[in-house]
């Protein structure tokens, strides 16, 4: 597993930091690459820690882009 978290309301990404692993958001994917959670537990506790309401947070998994279980098919497109 593969986890990002995504803020829907400012498109940005909470990630821990290459350079000493504090959690941090960054505007780009790019940026967002390297700080890519390996297990749920982790990433929920990193949102809770982290995130306010207002931010809006969705856990994305990579391996279900561009598959059958895509965020596509499921919300239908939206």
């Amino acid at each position: 597993m593969r986890l990002l978290i995504q803020s829907k309301s400012t498109g940005r990404f909470l990630c821990p930091s290459l350079f000493g692993g504090e959690p941090e958001w960054v505007a780009s994917l790019r940026e967002a690459g390297g700080g890519v959670i390996a297990d749920i537990d982790t990433a929920v506790q990193l949102v809770v820690d982290n995130c306010d309401s207002d931010d809006e947070p969705v856990l994305v998994d990579l391996d279900r882009l561009g598959t059958a279980d895509d965020y596509l098919f499921i919300s239908g497109g939206k």
